[in-house]
């Protein structure tokens, strides 16, 4: 199965000078249970990958942290040397612990060896694009961020990255990184139910600046509600077709990168986002998470 990337539900986005498809895919799934470990079925997961490229997906989301270094390790044997209009997104700031937790790791020393793991883990030279995460597994915190995003600067000035952007961020955050370099994304949690970044969302778009919710489908806890369901079943359509293709209705600087280990569910996600909402069906949707 091969589709063309203007085929693919959105279109495309630009970051930066990077033109990638709007339907992405997040490999965090691909690791062992927590994201931890490798996965129970290598060949499965490699599959995945090879039909996302084969599907035309041009985005792929990953982080040293997913295993850790499983899902670029498996990114790697899948797609390497990979096509010119794939671009690899990576995030650093956190690490993993032994219980499977989050410490954050934003020291500039940090920043720097997580940069240079993930070149080493990929195969590549230089890094598309690095998302700065901030907070933690509760979500963002306030506070600044300028010594870990500007030693990400700095290595972006010595040619290991091409574009900067930031994840699980406040308002405040994005603000400050934009004060002190250009970012092409933010990367935070965002779906049909969790609308905290509404405004946050209209203000990127137009600045041109893309936004890419994690968890779209509501991640460790999946979205459930009964307006959803009532939709969805309308359209004769399952409840997290309707969210993805909502997502991508919401607003067009939305990216998306839902995750899956199967291959028959990437291919049910690239359908189901591809669902045409009318008018009234959008403002029924909307009313959820206000």
């Amino acid at each position: 199965m091969s589709t063309s990337p203007t085929s693919l539900p959105g279109g495309t986005w630009t970051l930066g000078d990077l033109t990638v498809t709007r339907f992405g895919y997040g490999a965090m799934q691909l690791a062992g249970p927590g994201v931890m470990g490798p996965p129970a079925d290598r060949d499965s997961a490699l599959a995945v990958l090879r039909e996302v490229a084969g599907l035309g997906i041009t985005h792929i989301d990953t982080s040293d942290a997913y295993g850790p270094r499983v899902t670029n390790q498996l990114i790697r044997e899948a797609l390497h040397p990979y096509p010119e209009t794939l671009h690899i997104v990576t995030k650093v700031g956190a690490t993993r612990d032994a219980q499977g937790g989050w410490p954050p790791a934003r020291r500039p020393e940090d920043v720097r060896r997580a940069v240079h793991e993930n070149l080493e883990s990929l195969g590549l030279e230089v890094l598309d694009l690095v998302n700065l995460r901030l907070g933690d597994a509760q979500g963002p915190q306030p506070g600044s961020l300028a010594e870990p995003f500007e030693t990400l600067v700095e290595l972006q000035r010595q040619g290991l990255i091409r574009h900067l952007g930031v994840s699980n961020a406040t308002a405040e955050q994005v603000a400050e990184a934009q004060a002190i370099a250009p970012i092409v994304c933010v990367q935070n949690l965002y779906n049909l139910a969790y609308r905290q970044d509404d405004e946050l969302i209209d203000e990127l778009a137009q600045q041109g600046i893309a936004y890419v919710p994690f968890f779209p489908l509501g991640g460790f806890s999946p979205l459930q509600s009964s307006a959803l369901s009532s939709v969805a079943a309308r359209l004769e359509a399952t409840p997290m077709s309707v969210a993805l293709a909502w997502l991508l209705h919401r607003s067009p600087n939305i990216l998306l990168i839902p995750g899956t280990s199967s291959v028959a569910h990437l291919r049910g996600n690239v359908a189901g986002a591809s669902l045409s909402l009318s008018g009234d069906v959008l403002t029924e949707l909307d009313k959820i998470g206000r």
